[in-house]
């Protein structure tokens, strides 16, 4: 299992594909609560992640796709873009220094 202390956290990547918004609405949530901790959170489609993303955030239907394109990356697995409980372990984690794991 990949994980990371969530103080070492410094780019937070949102990745989708459905191009629904839901996950650009996340990432601006995201950027405002973490903007404290020095956290860059960026969206991008599942093929254009940076290479530099600490963490990556996406919808459970597109994790392998992720796993695949950043295998040593860790990778939070959701089922909602808003409101789902893995994203305020997520920021809880940034915000206390603990760690974060897949």
């Amino acid at each position: 299992m990949t994980t990371i202390n969530g103080s070492a956290i410094k780019t937070l990547v949102v990745a989708c594909d459905a191009g629904m918004g839901s996950s650009v609405m996340l990432a601006g949530q995201l950027r405002r609560q973490l903007k404290k901790n020095g956290v860059t959170v960026v969206h991008a489609a599942v093929a254009e992640i940076p290479v530099e993303a600490d963490v990556i955030v996406t919808h459970q239907g597109l994790a392998d796709r992720v796993r695949g394109v950043a295998p040593d990356t860790v990778i939070v697995s959701i089922q909602l873009f808003i409101g789902d409980p893995a994203v305020a372990r997520l920021v809880s984690a940034i915000q206390t220094g603990s760690d974060v794991g897949e």
